[in-house]
């Protein structure tokens, strides 16, 4: 079945052009559309579910390429020959690499070259398979979904087709078997994103977003651009198989080596500059905020489950060559670890549920980084499943939310909605566990892992402090979604109290949250999104209508809408005032639904990649733990290849590495049983076992796991403590959230004000985009006037100059033409005509004795010119 992998990218793209070239012109009904575009991911995601299957049980650990057996590939870009202009200084070994066609390379030298052939193929191996299937199956969860909450709306033809095409771009760019692909890939989802982020684009606030988001990305994608050029230079192709082969045999550059820096960690680079504009990284994080101006599901698929998680695949698929830096691994953890508490700390204090939510997602994004960065690429892929699950459903759980509130998303107009929508919030809970850490729920083994691996790293230098920084964000997460559930299902029913509602879509409650714009709840109208009703309100706020039509308020003493005439005993119901008014109401199954399934996948994913603290020291689960799926994909710097050592070969560097300082340590990788290089499956929890030197080399550095261990006296002992520090401050973070949000909720204001400096900050975002805009708007702003100036005034000045002097010098010409030389010829066909003409006309008088006459008188006058002298002369004397 893994032969027809070509047809899970295909099938997304057929339901779009099916709903966005027909969709509008055969007037399809929104059961059509949504069938269209439901059906279309159903099919791709149950065709990578058994090609994944197949694949698994026939051809993993090694890669299947489309191109191999025929199953699917075409010679997209065929390029020639190229010269390679990069690496001549490392020793390739004839025979052992081979460009995408399986041709030899020639060796690293003067003149080297390859053939550029660019394939359209697409590959699958442990990588693309879970990313197929986080993709394609979180993405029917959320296709599902969409058809309940975009119900009405006049674009649901134009939405699914936005959605289909996000589709097909996200898996091209995971599935891809080349460099190229993964660009075609990238640029498409960043298309998308402004599509689906500006869906609403009659709304500024909605296409200054997408703007935004536009241009961030093209800043990284163009460090993206500059890396791949660089793949090419150096490799002579873009297909992965044959790069990789390639960079395993280049040089470490360390930061204790001979090298630090070197062509390497200029490849590197590129990459992480496309991943931190992509993944939403510091400094390039600030269009995923702004992005949730577009509807719901689009922040759940895009911005939570697929698109961000981009940055993540590049960096796990180029593994190979970030292990070549160790500089380039230490900016990636750095960066991941500011993002992480960044965020976390401006999350703490935002309002609107679908901002915690966006910086949740880029705190997140940031441990992923992190995982990566001290070499735990596995991890980094398993937090990215993991968050999958929760984060997907705990937007979703938000746009269920916002349509029972009528667009409302300001959780301070919320309160008690458990009681008033049971299903929301049973899933939402699923998820609001799962993110803090609490066992067993998902996000407590990817995050656990997380911190351990940083503890434990030797891959980069203060491995302590990175994974103090990742406690601290963990804490501070917790914190933040107690305080989430609190505002949002718990305490009193706010929106019975002050206006709330009547928002009509996600880009005016981003205007009410970014900008301090009047709340539409607190005008008389509303209008123009048919599916909301032009006059509706939540709960009491249709005191309003009711004042201007001169109406009592109708709201009894316990606040409740004495117009609502729904069953007391069935808080889920909701009944409407005369002018629009309602009480909030449980979402339908298309919406609940899925909420369901991923509430279960946030409570159970995680044990894909179970601890081995919990299992005897070793990966249970064969090929169903994650950690064992993905091990194929990562290069071990100890021996060179991909994968996993043999035992034999372990114990054999192991005894190397203790007798020769400076050697590269063997690293099991992403294994929390193994945080050194030569940690075994079998020793693990072994007390006092013997630690692998430095992966690059140098002196040994202090390392917080290692203490731990030894002031234990055993390994298994330090993976518990570790363990239970991280469910301590997820447990105190929670109990902050209900200190102050559900037992004493006057000490957010209290602390507020004590904190004043610190909370305004953290409420105002940091300034972050006052500050671009000042540095980098406004400047470019400043360059394109300057540049118009000197287009409109230098430019156009000059042609305009030059253009009057040539009308100027025309004028000269054509009056001297006119006057000068047509009046030479006219003068000389005038004295012709005047005078010359009538002598003529009288000489041919047609007489015989005329002629003769003339004759004579001109033979009169030849003699008297040329004998006149001499006759006059004889005559004289």
């Amino acid at each position: 079945m893994y032969r027809y992998i070509w047809l899970v990218p295909l099938l997304p793209l057929l339901g779009a052009a099916v709903n966005g070239l027909l969709g509008r012109k055969l007037r399809f009904s929104e059961r059509v559309v949504g069938a269209v575009g439901v059906g279309s991911v159903a099919l791709a995601f149950l065709i990578s579910l058994a090609a994944v299957i197949s694949y698994g049980s026939s051809v993993w650990p090694r890669p299947y390429v489309t191109s191999e057996d025929g199953a699917f590939s075409y010679t997209w870009i065929p390029g020639g020959a190229v010269a390679l202009t990069q690496g001549g200084e490392v020793n390739v070994t004839p025979g052992a690499a081979h460009d995408a066609r399986g041709r030899e390379l020639a060796p690293a030298g003067q003149g080297r070259g390859a053939v550029l052939d660019v394939e359209w193929s697409y590959q699958l191996d442990a990588l693309s398979s879970i990313f197929m299937l986080v993709i394609t199956g979180v993405g029917l969860c959320i296709f599902v979904f969409a058809t309940g909450y975009m119900h009405g709306d006049r674009g649901f033809y134009r939405f699914f087709a936005y959605l289909g095409l996000f589709m097909f771009s996200m898996l091209v760019l995971v599935m891809g078997s080349n460099f190229m692909m993964m660009f075609v890939g990238w640029e498409g989802v960043g298309l998308c994103s402004y599509l689906l982020i500006g869906y609403y684009f009659d709304r500024k606030e909605a296409g200054d977003a997408s703007r935004k988001a536009f241009i961030t990305n093209r800043v990284g994608d163009f460090g993206f651009a500059l890396a791949v050029f660089g793949v090419i230079a150096t490799f002579g192709t873009t297909q992965y198989t044959a790069v990789f082969e390639q960079a395993r045999t280049f040089p470490v550059e360390s930061l204790a080596g001979p090298v630090t820096w070197g062509l390497m960690s200029w490849i590197a680079l590129g990459l992480f500059i496309g991943a931190c504009g992509k993944s939403a990284q510091i400094p390039l994080y600030v269009w995923l905020p702004d992005a949730m101006a577009g509807p719901t599901p689009v922040s759940a698929l895009i911005h939570a489950a697929t698109m961000v998680t981009a940055g993540l695949y590049m960096l796990t698929r180029c593994n190979v060559i970030f292990q070549h830096s160790q500089a380039m691994m230490t900016v990636v953890a750095v960066v991941g670890a500011l993002t992480a508490i960044f965020a976390a700390t401006i999350g703490i204090t935002q309002n609107d549920i679908k901002k915690v939510l966006a910086y949740s997602t880029v705190s997140q994004l940031g441990f992923m980084f992190l995982a990566c960065g001290v070499g735990g690429f596995v991890i980094g892929i398993f937090h990215v499943m993991t968050h999958a699950f929760f984060k997907a459903l705990m937007f979703l759980g938000a746009g269920s939310v916002i349509h029972a509130m009528h667009h409302e998303q300001d959780m301070r107009r919320m309160g008690n909605l458990r009681e008033y929508m049971p299903k929301t919030y049973m899933t939402f809970l699923a998820g609001w566990l799962a993110i803090c850490g609490i066992i067993p729920f998902s996000g407590f083994w990817s995050k656990d892992e997380i911190l351990w691996n940083a503890a434990s790293t030797d891959y980069v230098p203060s491995g302590w402090l990175l994974w103090l920084i990742g406690t601290i964000a963990a804490t501070c997460t917790a914190f933040y979604m107690t305080r989430l559930m609190a505002l949002t299902f718990w305490g009193k029913a706010r929106f019975l109290e002050v206006p709330a509602g009547g928002q009509a879509d996600e880009a005016h409650a981003q205007a009410y949250a970014d900008w301090g714009a009047r709340h539409k709840a607190e005008t008389p109208s509303v209008a123009d999104r048919p599916h909301h009703g032009p006059e509706e309100r939540v709960g009491a706020a249709h005191a309003l209508e009711s004042a201007a039509a001169g109406e009592p308020e109708g709201v009894d003493a316990r606040g409740h809408d004495i117009h609502d005439h729904h069953d007391p005993g069935e808080p889920a119901g909701h009944g409407h005032h005369p002018h629009g008014s309602v009480i909030p109401h449980e979402s339908p199954a298309s919406m609940w639904v899925p909420l369901a399934v991923l509430a279960l996948l946030a409570t159970v994913g995680g044990f894909l990649g179970i601890s081995p603290a919990f299992t005897g020291g070793a990966h249970v689960g064969g090929k169903l733990n994650i950690v064992n799926w993905l091990d194929p994909v990562i290069w071990n710097p100890a021996t060179g290849q991909f994968g996993k050592e043999s035992q034999a070969e372990t114990n054999a560097l192991a005894e190397h590495d203790r007798q020769t300082a400076g050697h590269e340590a063997v690293r099991q990788e992403g294994s929390k049983a193994a945080p050194l290089p030569t940690q075994t499956d079998a020793e693990h929890g072994a007390p006092g076992g013997a630690h692998a030197a430095m992966p690059y080399g140098g002196e040994p550095r202090f390392n917080l796991a290692h203490a731990v261990e030894h002031a234990l006296g055993s390994h298994w002992l330090a993976e518990i403590f570790f363990i239970v520090v991280s469910l301590l401050v997820a447990g105190f973070g929670i109990w902050l959230g209900f200190l102050f949000y559900v037992w004493r909720p006057h000490l957010p204001g209290v602390w507020a004000r004590k904190l004043g400096p610190l909370y305004r900050a953290s409420l105002n975002k940091y300034w972050v985009d006052e500050l671009y805009g000042k540095l980098f708007t406004r400047r470019t702003m400043d360059a394109a006037r300057g540049v118009y100036t000197m287009d409109s005034r230098g430019l156009d000045g000059a042609v305009n100059g030059a253009a009057w002097l040539t009308r100027q010098l025309s004028r000269l010409t054509g009056n001297f033409d006119r006057l000068v030389v047509d009046g030479a010829v006219n003068g000389v066909a005038g004295f012709i005509k005047l005078l010359m003409s009538p002598l003529f006309r009288a000489a041919q008088t047609g007489v015989t004795a005329n002629y003769a006459l003339a004759m004579l008188l001109g033979l009169v006058a030849a003699v008297g010119l040329y004998f006149g002298g001499d006759i006059i002369s004889g005559l004289w004397h």
